[in-house]
């Protein structure tokens, strides 16, 4: 039997899933009695834990919110998991978020035992940005508030600039946030047009949660993310070019995997990006830094490219003209 600490520890882990156990499923996890369970219980309260009891069949033990925040339990994935969504936060688009996620990144990583803070500094190291590729700036209690209506299912209004009904109010029964490519969209039934809707949040306003709780409507098709695709290729065109780059496989694959799909080739890497605007094919491909060739790319595509080269050329051009001759400037 582990000793009175660590049993209390791996307690209060198991608690912080936020799902009822019984006494007999405590003991049994813990290797102990119900009666030391019960102990314990009252050992994190003391300690300040909000743990409820729940009585008669079904019941048990539960982690619930309290008004403060206690030192919270984490094993190494979650530990890494922290520092990484910190770091990404710290540079990411959600207004309000990027300094609170310094503060707290400076303070999670001071505690972090060597070991864990080498692994997360490794998660970092592999990431990589792409300059000038930043989302809509969305605001961090806007995200807080959608994410808790999606987690306790309430009603959620708020006000939308997107769509045919700009700027309207939309009552809705909010399921999930999905992060794709360069931007956070909702995933709700729309109550007012009794069908399923997508919503971008750097579009959304004065997000209020209502007092009526929903039970989960089932999304078509199963996945949230896939519905969201799916949604985009119905509303917007999206873009797909496929091009050979001429670098090895690994280092194409570090610096914008999050953005392209990479596979082997032996003469470097293919890339399939697909995007609702084609200067981010091209911001992809110039971050690289290598030569490349497209082997499948749409007209529309090699026509937005030649214009925007072709102002670039004017402007190397016309500085040039203006640039002073060596040796007889002034």
């Amino acid at each position: 039997m582990a000793d009175t600490t660590e049993r209390t520890l791996k307690l209060l882990a198991l608690l912080q899933a936020h799902r009822l156990w019984s006494a007999t499923e405590l003991a049994d996890r813990l290797d102990t009695t119900e009666r030391t369970v019960r102990r314990d219980v009252e050992r994190l309260r003391t300690l300040g834990y909000p743990v409820q009891s729940v009585r008669g069949n079904g019941g048990g033990y539960q982690l619930s919110a309290g008004g403060s925040l206690p030192p919270l339990v984490v094993d190494e994935e979650e530990a890494v998991a922290i520092v990484a969504a910190l770091r990404s936060a710290a540079s990411g688009a959600a207004a309000g978020l990027a300094d609170g996620s310094v503060r707290a990144l400076a303070k999670v990583t001071q505690v972090l035992p060597g070991k864990l803070r080498r692994r997360a500094e490794a998660v970092q190291a592999m990431s990589a940005t792409v300059p000038g590729m930043a989302a809509p700036a969305i605001d961090a209690e806007h995200l807080t508030t959608v994410a808790l209506a999606c987690r306790d299912t309430v009603e959620l209004t708020f006000g939308y600039s997107g769509g045919t009904a700009g700027g309207q109010r939309r009552r809705v029964e909010p399921l999930r946030l999905v992060p794709l490519g360069r931007r956070w969209y909702l995933v709700a039934f729309d109550l007012d047009r009794a069908d399923w809707r997508t919503f971008r949040l750097d579009r959304l306003t004065d997000p209020q949660p209502g007092r009526r709780s929903f039970r989960p409507r089932e999304i078509p098709g199963g996945d949230p993310a896939a519905y969201v695709q799916q949604s985009l290729r119905r509303v917007r065109q999206v873009y797909e070019a496929t091009a050979l780059v001429h670098m090895p496989f690994d280092e194409v694959k570090k610096k914008i995997q999050r953005w392209a799909e990479v596979s082997e080739h032996p003469g470097g890497a293919v890339v399939t990006m697909r995007q609702d605007d084609p200067a981010w094919i091209f911001h992809t491909l110039a971050f690289l830094d290598a030569d490349y060739e497209f082997l499948e790319v749409s007209e529309e595509i090699l026509v937005a490219l030649r214009t925007r080269e072709a102002r670039n050329s004017r402007a190397l051009y016309l500085a040039g003209r203006s640039a002073p001759a060596d040796g007889h400037s002034g």
